[in-house]
């Protein structure tokens, strides 16, 4: 996403966006073969969940046999992309309880189908950190979300890195990193960097890890990491899923979502995570909106006589991104042949929504997170944003490269409770909402599509995400996050071995629609491939081997603007 701030400190601060590096990559260094994904003679890379679960119900596979091939595949790779924090010590014991249940005849959409949850979603048994080592060994009870995956048969088998405080903790930043976790790595070309912050989720998907995997949002933090790794996110309405038990940035745009290989999965994911919780009052507005049941919208033919809008200006910059653009236009061709009806440049106004949207985010995060702190975590653990930041200056031994610029600017706020704070949250929804909702209707559409992200930048560990070119960086992220509205990403093409995807967007509730959309796109594309893990694309390594000599934390855009890319 794009985010003007002042000209200030302020400037230096959400980190890790889109900042995708154009220009073709140059496979070279270290190509691995690709690590075999196969589970009695079945491709698990390539199957369903419902593929997966007639197959189980034939007997033909066992929940035992995914555990075991997922668990083994994560001590084998997880070296290299630190993916995941926690493996589950009790995974095999749920796996065989699930084919038990299934000899009796259960047959709920989930049963016996391993899950990662990002590190900011509590889980009984697995400590749920955020990254930081000043929540490690917090083991609070199963967040909602988790207790309706669980109800629908899933198998928690393990915690995702994840960007350390989903990316509001310091300016710079790598999108990625974290105390506990270290640097993840994307499983596509691994000196490349996964985005943040559900970066974790986003690699374990694509490099096979558990069959789904749960990310959260609040401003591109789905959509953005799976992306950039090749596979599908949706990033939903506000208030289709609960938020309690997660570790927040805000409540206003805050959301957990589905991260998968196929929109299949994506949709099964997302009905069983629904449902209304009194510990969550936005889950209310629900009612009449949400379905347990996604999958009827798999639709191959939901594109014939939809009217697709195509947000260009402001998301990329076809000079400076032409392999971006070469993509989107062969992603309009299939829309096209599909039988969708193109309105192209289509304008999403979002931008005078950023600097009101980043000081509503400062002030909400200092209230709720200490609302967190305070309500799921021991006493032996801080309780205030000041106490976080008091512990990162005290061990920087384990807190470090980075920084707690964030966490200080959001301290220094008078919270919620100033009226300031209150204006800038109805000023940028209210922008954020009129974008979507005028453009939808003045140009009588039923979707927006726009890059959900470029090609992946380099990891720099000095620098972090702003080290790179400041000037090429894509996203669409922001007017679904913070009008709340729902998102879905799917894969659309390859910037050489570096995926990039394209994203669904529409109003509010209208997840069913934008599934049938990214389904038909999906089924008539089949863009998506298996990661084949190189080590490094030595042509733009050296590239950027140039361009990082001077840290730059924040500088002005192509037009002259003041800006920053930041994924949280």
């Amino acid at each position: 996403m794009h985010a003007p701030v002042r000209r200030s400190v302020l400037l230096a601060t959400v980190m890790a966006l889109a900042l995708g590096v154009a220009g073709a990559a140059v496979p070279i260094a270290g190509a691995s073969k690709p690590t075999s994904t196969r589970v009695a003679g079945i491709d698990i890379d390539a199957a369903t969940i419902p593929e997966l679960q007639a197959l189980m119900d034939r007997h033909r596979l066992k929940s035992v046999q995914l555990v075991q091939f997922y668990v083994h595949r994560i001590k084998k790779l997880n070296p290299r992309l630190h993916a995941v924090i926690t493996v589950s010590p009790t995974a095999l014991a749920e796996a065989r309880a699930a084919d038990k249940a299934r000899r009796r005849g259960d047959h709920r959409p989930l049963l016996g189908i391993p899950v990662i949850v990002k590190d900011n979603i509590d889980t009984t048994g697995m400590p749920t950190t955020a990254g930081s080592y000043a929540l490690a060994g917090s083991t609070p009870p199963d967040a909602f979300i988790v207790q309706r995956l669980k109800a629908a048969g899933a198998i928690i088998i393990a915690k995702a890195n994840l960007s350390e405080w989903a990316n509001f903790r310091s300016a710079p930043s790598s999108s990625g990193w974290s105390g506990i976790g270290g640097q993840t790595n994307m499983a596509h070309v691994l000196d490349r960097n996964p985005c943040g912050s559900s970066s974790g989720s986003g690699v374990a998907v694509a490099a096979d890890l558990a069959t789904v995997a749960v990310g959260t949002e609040t401003d591109g933090s789905i959509v953005c990491p799976s992306g950039a790794n090749g596979i599908v996110g949706i990033k939903p309405t506000v208030g289709l899923v609960s938020r309690s038990g997660i570790i927040p940035i805000s409540a206003e745009q805050d959301t957990a979502g589905p991260m998968t290989r196929n929109v299949t999965d994506a949709a099964v994911v997302l009905g069983a995570m629904t449902g209304v919780d009194r510990a969550d009052p936005a889950t209310s507005a629900q009612v009449g909106h949400a379905f347990r049941n996604y999958a009827q919208f798999l639709d191959d033919d939901a594109l014939e006589g939809a009217r697709i809008g195509v947000w260009r200006e402001g998301t990329y910059d076809p000079a400076l991104s032409p392999e971006v653009d070469a993509i989107l236009n062969a992603t309009i061709d299939a829309l096209e042949a599909q039988g969708a009806t193109i309105v192209d440049h289509t304008n999403i106004p979002i931008e005078a929504a950023y600097e009101p949207e980043f000081a509503a985010l400062l002030c909400e995060f200092k209230d709720d997170i200490a609302t967190y702190l305070e309500t799921y975590t021991g006493a032996a653990y801080p309780k205030t944003l000041q106490d976080l930041i008091d512990f990162n200056d005290a061990h920087p031994e384990l807190e470090g490269p980075w920084n707690s610029l964030i966490f200080e600017l959001a301290q220094e706020t008078g919270g919620r409770a100033d009226p300031a704070c209150t204006e800038a949250r109805e000023t940028a929804n209210a922008i954020a909402k009129a974008a979507i909702d005028d453009t939808m209707a003045d140009n009588g559409l039923d979707a927006i599509i726009a890059p959900t992200n470029g090609p992946a930048w380099l990891t720099d560990p000095v620098n972090g995400d702003l080290g790179g070119d400041f000037s090429t960086f894509i996203g669409s992220s922001s007017p679904s996050a913070i009008a709340g509205y729902p998102n879905i990403t799917v894969p659309a093409g390859y910037v050489g071995p570096l995926p990039v995807g394209v994203s669904f967007i529409a109003g509010r509730w209208d997840e069913p629609k934008l599934i049938g959309f990214a389904y038909d796109f999906e089924q008539a594309t089949h863009v998506r491939r298996p990661p084949t893990f190189l080590a490094s694309t030595s042509a733009d390594a050296a590239r950027a081997s140039k361009a990082h000599k001077n840290d730059r934390a924040v500088s002005p855009d192509r037009h002259g603007r003041w800006r920053m890319p930041s994924v949280r």
